[in-house]
């Protein structure tokens, strides 16, 4: 299976920032050891491909360097051209991802996920949406009725996902998240389901099965791009959530079942983790990549 990485194009950041940019290098590292694991290196996103989910001043604003302070803080990122190239590869790496997957059913990619990255701004850590631009290059390569999923399992709301793909009945938005987590102004995915703090494996889990079937009745999937994060995990700092490491991996197990059940290509991305010990984090996303190794091989 292959895996792609951007860890090694380092975004700058202020001593004491919140964002885990350490948690990538530690996943990489942690997972190197796993058999049937290609590493290969993220290549860079193209204009072309950042320009199918974004307006193109906000790209030029991003490249160039032309981002107000506002807009810097919104991202939550000072800009940099190390910040910019570092987006760049996260997106490649989903495209990178999903163009492996229509091959060989299954890759991942050991970051991205960035989805509060809207079409015209960028947001909570989120520069370029790479789901967003992997799901449009996807049309752009087996047509635009080339059907695809997003399942975003990401503790905060897919938001700019949800306002990049409304009206895109190809393209189907399925988001389970904190409702009472970032962003407080929540946008309308295709299907939405809002959990109450501390919410633990059994509720959470319901709502993974009654999400995945209802995803089954709405929508025919020629591709699915899942967003696997962390940040669910009882001892998240940012989760608000009590999943146990055990509730996650059932989580990825669902989802990994429903797309072996339909016969459907899955990218899986690892979007956000904030433990309160990195190394929750890295273990958590471990799981994921092993589970998807062993999916890979059925």
């Amino acid at each position: 299976m292959k895996a792609f990485y951007s860890d090694h194009f380092v975004l700058p950041l202020p001593k004491g920032h919140r964002f885990p940019m350490e948690k990538y290098a530690l996943l990489r590292q942690s997972v190197q050891s796993l058999s049937d694991l290609e590493l290969l290196e993220a290549p860079s996103a193209t204009d072309v491909q950042l320009l199918l989910a974004h307006d193109t001043k906000y790209v030029e604003k991003i490249i160039s360097g032309q981002l107000n302070a506002a807009e810097q803080k919104e991202i939550g990122f000072p800009w940099s051209p190390l910040m910019v190239e570092r987006s760049k590869r996260s997106a490649g790496a989903t495209v990178a991802a999903c163009n492996a997957a229509l091959i060989d059913g299954v890759s991942v990619n050991l970051a991205g996920g960035t989805h509060h990255a809207h079409r015209d701004k960028g947001s909570g850590f989120c520069v370029f949406n790479d789901v967003a631009i992997a799901a449009k290059n996807l049309q752009a390569i087996k047509g635009i009725h080339f059907r695809v999923a997003i399942i975003d399992f990401d503790v905060h709301q897919g938001n700019g996902t949800a306002t990049i793909m409304q009206h895109n009945d190809s393209i189907f938005t399925l988001s389970i998240h904190g409702e009472n987590n970032f962003p407080f102004n929540k946008e309308q995915s295709d299907l939405d389901i809002g959990l109450k703090n501390q919410c633990a494996d059994s509720e959470y889990l319901n709502a993974v099965a009654y999400a995945l079937d209802e995803l089954e009745k709405r929508f025919s999937a020629d591709f699915v791009i899942y967003l696997a994060g962390a940040d669910p995990h009882t001892d998240d700092r940012l989760g608000k959530l009590s999943l146990s490491k055990k509730g996650l991996l059932l989580r990825d197990q669902a989802v990994f079942d429903f797309a072996k059940i339909n016969g459907i290509p899955i990218a899986v991305v690892m979007a956000g983790g904030y433990g309160k010990k990195i190394e929750q984090s890295v273990e958590i996303h471990h799981q994921t990549i092993a589970l998807a190794i062993k999916y890979s091989h059925n």
